[in-house]
């Protein structure tokens, strides 16, 4: 050892003295057969996610009575694993107080709501160009653009009042149908291009272009409401509804509104770059608080929905 280097002479200091980021006292309680979902909620350690996630859960009951909006922006594979029926909960609730979705999310809703089943086999179907070549689907949903247009009213109104007028067998498991029917916002982001619908020659692009730029307009109408104690999640998109919520909030901002001290949340089954940069750090820059909370939406959504309805 090097003559300078004595570690007889280090400083050290008693344990107690030092601040230790991980206490006993924030553990899991072990657990116990026939617990109620409170003990389980209860028994979830207070470290890290454990201690965002009932952040999220606190700040989603606050908005509610405060009557701030709770805004669920979701990609379409929130519907495919089998949640319509949780967020209608929360819906009817009054919980979630507004709901954005990409054009593929709006399809898989609408075709749950037609048949009760949804997402074809892209592989599969793909060989033979028959991919997205529903019939239905193409006709009831691009002839739902159309009487957006007529009706000078949003896409995800216009495809939510079609599932009602038609009567669809399953539509009490719609997200828009249910929305439509409560006045609840709901608005549909469409990228043209990605959609199975824009194949068919029903496909116009200036009724998805005019329908889509409306409920731009109207979402930004919901954005300005979040300050001071508004909550945004965002379900598993990433990267449409990440970049339609940073434009609308900076058009909210722009003419005035102050939104600022609300709540963002990511909850994905990856870290992505926009949802973490357009949602959860961007726009709580100057002031609020942003959580990511890494999961399968099966579990995690469920899981929220309850810790929010026991404690409500």
């Amino acid at each position: 050892m090097s003559k300078d280097i004595n570690l007889d002479k280090l400083k050290t200091y008693p344990i107690a003295k030092r601040k230790s980021e991980v206490s006993y006292k924030d553990f899991a309680k072990p657990p116990l057969k026939n617990a109620a979902f409170s003990d389980f909620y209860d028994s979830l350690p207070r470290i890290l996610s454990g201690t965002s996630f009932r952040q999220v859960v606190d700040a989603v009951i606050s908005a509610r009575k405060r009557k701030k909006p709770v805004i669920a922006m979701m990609g379409s594979h929130v519907i495919k694993c089998g949640l319509n029926p949780v967020i209608i909960e929360l819906i009817n609730r009054k919980i979630i107080t507004a709901i954005a979705l990409n054009g593929s999310g709006a399809i898989h809703d609408f075709e749950i709501a037609l048949i009760g089943k949804t997402s074809e086999d892209v592989e599969e179907a793909l060989e033979d160009g028959s991919f997205g070549m529903a019939k239905e689907t193409a006709l009831y949903l691009n002839g739902a653009m159309g009487e957006a247009v007529e009706k000078d009213i949003g896409a995800g109104l216009a495809i939510g009042q079609v599932i009602e007028e038609e009567k669809l067998s399953f539509r009490k498991l719609s997200l828009l149908y249910n929305c439509a029917r409560q006045g609840i916002p709901a608005t549909v982001h469409i990228a043209i291009g990605t959609d199975i619908i824009h194949q068919h020659p029903s496909s116009d692009g200036a009724a998805l272009g005019e329908a889509s730029l409306r409920d731009f307009h109207n979402f930004i109408d919901v954005v300005a409401g979040l300050g001071d104690g508004g909550v945004v999640l965002n379900i598993g998109s990433s990267v449409i509804l990440p970049e339609v919520f940073l434009k609308a909030l900076n058009v909210a901002r722009n003419l005035g509104h102050k939104v600022r001290n609300f709540t963002a949340c990511n909850f994905d089954m990856i870290n992505h770059y926009r949802p973490y940069q357009n949602v959860v750090k961007r726009p709580t820059k100057s002031g609020g608080s942003g959580y990511t909370i890494i999961g399968h939406h099966e579990i995690m959504i469920p899981l929220l929905a309850q810790a929010v309805i026991e404690k409500i």
